[in-house]
């Protein structure tokens, strides 16, 4: 069975960090892409930070540019997301996801995990 799991939501004041975890078992995602998502409430889930296998290709939205940073470590199969300078607005759920082998969409989702940010 597949799993994704993240860990390290959390409250946070503005202007802190927090590093979230998602950890993969079930299978090896390293020749897979794979991102973060958030979804605040009312809104669309959309991402925000993506990797390839390699790590050699990043995608950050602008919204987190220069703040977030994705990274991964393919021997522990996990994925990391380092947010720094957090805002309220960067309050959502946050949510772990892998692409298929194909690499043709995001098939594999963590339960997600809660980032508030208080001002």
């Amino acid at each position: 069975q597949v799993q994704l799991v993240e860990s390290g939501g959390g409250l946070v004041q503005a202007g802190g960090s927090l590093r979230l975890s998602c950890a993969a078992s079930g299978r090896t995602f390293s020749r897979s892409a794979m991102a973060w998502f958030r979804q605040a409430p009312g809104k669309e889930r959309h991402s925000v930070a993506r990797i390839n296998w390699s790590g050699a290709n990043i995608y950050y939205a602008d919204a987190v540019k220069g703040r977030f940073t994705i990274s991964r470590d393919n021997a522990k199969n996990t994925v990391t997301l380092q947010m720094n300078s957090l805002k309220p607005e960067d309050t959502a759920v946050y949510y772990c996801a892998a692409q298929n082998v194909a690499g043709t969409r995001y098939d594999y989702w963590g339960q997600g995990t809660q980032v508030t940010v208080s001002s």
